[in-house]
């Protein structure tokens, strides 16, 4: 592990992807780089899987990089709702008993709420009330990664997600990639996330503007 405080503080970890008999499958280094205005923390997500053997990675719409959010930026929900994996298998999510969740998703694309999850964009924003302020969070994708622009698995009871391996569930079977990496080959992922917190949400052309500055200036 490595780490470097500053302007811009580092992070720098080293993992392993091991299977049930405990063979390393992927070598994994990632890279954290932090830093930090008046109102917004910005984290840039660098990582390198190195494959130790070959390795499939089938189409599932489970990953790439997600989050957990609080219960207020969940989006408000009265009624009970049923989400449907690609096995069959049936998560039901009770509606919310209390006024808390203000939450709402819009992607670069336009899309809003609910209409958010299985679309693709170059990045989406998840905002709400939490107390006097706003909350915005914002994941941003990154042309060099596979699957750009990634699809969006994000979900109303606070379920954020960007899964550019899944595309099979999100297109309805219009598309899949089911990715694989030969022994010794590599693949890179680069994520921003900013979060920040004002009277009101973060514009569009303010993102645009930290994206654009993602795409130019991360390795």
């Amino acid at each position: 592990m490595k780490t470097r405080g500053g302007k811009k503080g580092e992070l720098k970890v080293q993992g392993t992807w091991e299977n049930q008999k405990n063979q390393v499958l992927l070598n994994e280094v990632t890279t954290y780089f932090f830093k930090a205005d008046a109102d917004k923390r910005i984290i840039d997500r660098v990582t390198t899987l190195s494959a130790a053997q070959d390795v499939n990675m089938p189409d599932i719409k489970d990953g790439m990089l997600g989050l957990r959010v609080a219960h207020e930026l969940e989006l408000p929900a009265k009624e009970k709702k049923e989400f449907k994996d690609d096995k069959g298998n049936v998560t039901v999510v009770e509606g919310s008993l209390d006024n808390a969740p203000s939450g709402n998703y819009i992607t670069s694309e336009g899309k809003e709420g609910d209409a958010a999850w299985g679309t693709r964009a170059q990045w989406c924003m998840l905002y709400g009330k939490q107390g006097d302020d706003t909350t915005s969070i914002v994941i941003i994708d990154n042309p060099r990664n596979v699957g750009y622009p990634t699809y969006w698995h994000a979900r109303g009871y606070g379920l954020f997600a960007a899964n550019p391996l899944g595309q099979k569930a999100f297109s309805n079977g219009k598309e899949t990639l089911n990715f694989a990496l030969k022994q010794g080959q590599s693949i890179t992922f680069r994520y921003r996330i900013v979060i920040a917190s004002g009277k009101q949400r973060l514009s569009n052309e303010e993102i645009n503007v930290i994206a654009g500055d993602f795409y130019q200036n991360t390795k």
